[in-house]
């Protein structure tokens, strides 16, 4: 008996030895079917490629990217090496001062220190900027990577734009900008403001265009900065009531300086402005020149009104193949700066109007609130009434109330131009 026991007990472990190996492959089995499932759950029925770590390194420098596309919060630290302690100026202006600096992956910034007569006025433009242009992207609009918001320091940094500022280009006698390019720069300006205005999901009203705040990349494309007037808001909300003035003397619209709601057409205004310097690569008020050219606007709209555009051109120094598109840029600052808000077209018709894919209303005068005589009716020309020069199609319909003429044509429907009555 004990011969036949001690035969079957190496059997009885054998078995118990094949019953656990054979449990233990089972559970591996299970747990390789397990991973398998969440991975065709995951990357779909095809197990991950040989060339996964090259997938998960470009996946991870995806996100990386998606992450700097918000803006950075920085330390004061990392913006003084960044800047060499602030050494390198690259100007100053009523909110700060701006330096150049670059950071340890090649990245060159220019970075905004905000000073001010207040904590509060600082936090203001703060808010401001990073609030509008912080949110947004647009190949029209300065980018913004980040911001120091330190006890200490209180900075906006910016993508560097090596050319500086439009006004530069305009008023300092550096005449390298052709007709051509500074035409290319007026529509590129006028599609960012139009984003602001039209295709973000809240509405963003600049309140300082102007030259100064026109920013050129290496191949002179045109950047709209310096958000820290800027102001979101509803697009239910039509009109905005403002505390303070806002926007530059000469370039603000009329309605920036009255104590009446304004709307996004303060803008269109400061566009309007901007584009008469850029065509007499001028200022607009010059007291060095006679009395009749002093200030630009009045003078363009006395050639227009008296058909001697082409000498306005010659004066200018457009050239011969460029003057149709000059004149259309006269014709599109005059409606630009009309003194009511809602007889200027909307950004993205300017847009149009300047790349020539819609034919311009004849202007009227926008400066009739400044004159002292009242027009002749007899005149050949009403600055009250829509030119001669449309067809048929675009036949002015006058309707003539208590208040005055309210002109409406197809056209001025279709782009969003309206007469008000006075």
């Amino acid at each position: 008996m004990s011969n036949a026991n001690d035969q079957g007990a190496p059997g009885g472990a054998v078995a118990a030895v094949v019953i656990v190996s054979v449990v233990i492959i089972m559970v591996k089995i299970a747990i390789l079917f397990s991973v398998w499932d969440k991975i065709t759950r995951i990357f779909g029925s095809s197990p991950i490629a040989p060339d996964s770590r090259f997938q998960t390194l470009t996946m991870d420098k995806f996100l990386n990217d998606m992450e700097r596309e918000k803006p950075i919060r920085f330390t004061s630290q990392q913006l003084r090496i960044a800047t060499d302690n602030f050494t390198n100026l690259l100007g100053a202006g009523g909110f700060g001062s701006v330096y150049k600096g670059i950071f340890s992956n090649g990245t060159i910034v220019a970075v905004k220190v905000l000073y001010g007569s207040s904590d509060k006025r600082i936090e203001e433009q703060f808010k401001a900027e990073v609030s509008t242009i912080g949110r947004v992207h647009h190949f029209n609009l300065v980018r913004l990577y980040g911001f120091c918001f330190d006890e200490h320091l209180r900075a906006l940094v910016y993508e560097y734009m090596g050319n500086g500022s439009l006004d530069k280009y305009l008023f300092l006698e550096n005449n390298i900008l052709g007709f051509e390019k500074l035409h290319e720069i007026a529509v590129g300006t006028a599609k960012g403001i139009a984003y602001l205005h039209e295709e973000c999901q809240q509405r963003i009203i600049h309140y300082d265009i102007k030259p100064g705040n026109i920013l050129l990349d290496p191949n002179f494309f045109p950047k709209v900065a310096d958000f820290g007037l800027a102001k979101l808001c509803n697009r239910e909300n039509t009109h905005i009531s403002m505390t303070g003035g806002r926007g530059t003397p000469g370039y603000a619209a009329p309605e920036m300086w009255m104590p009446f709601p304004i709307t996004h057409k303060c803008d269109v205004y400061s566009f309007g402005m901007l584009l008469f310097e850029i065509l007499g690569r001028r200022r607009n008020l010059n007291i060095q020149l006679p009395e009749s050219q002093q200030w630009f606007p009045r003078w363009v709209w006395k050639k227009f009104e008296d058909g001697e555009l082409g000498e306005l051109t010659i004066v200018c120094g457009v050239e011969e193949n460029r003057r149709e598109i000059s004149e259309r840029m006269v014709k599109i600052a005059l409606w630009c700066v009309q003194y009511r808000p809602e007889s200027r077209p909307v950004m993205s018709v300017v847009v149009k109007m300047l790349e020539g894919a819609v034919e311009i209303p004849t202007p009227l005068c926008p400066f009739q609130h400044m004159l002292d005589v009242t027009p002749d009716p007899n005149s050949s020309f009403n600055p009250l009434q829509s030119g001669s020069t449309f067809d048929s199609k675009y036949s002015s319909q006058m309707v003539t109330g208590s208040g005055g003429f309210v002109c409406d044509t197809p056209a001025m429907r279709k782009y969003e131009i309206q007469i008000a009555s006075t």
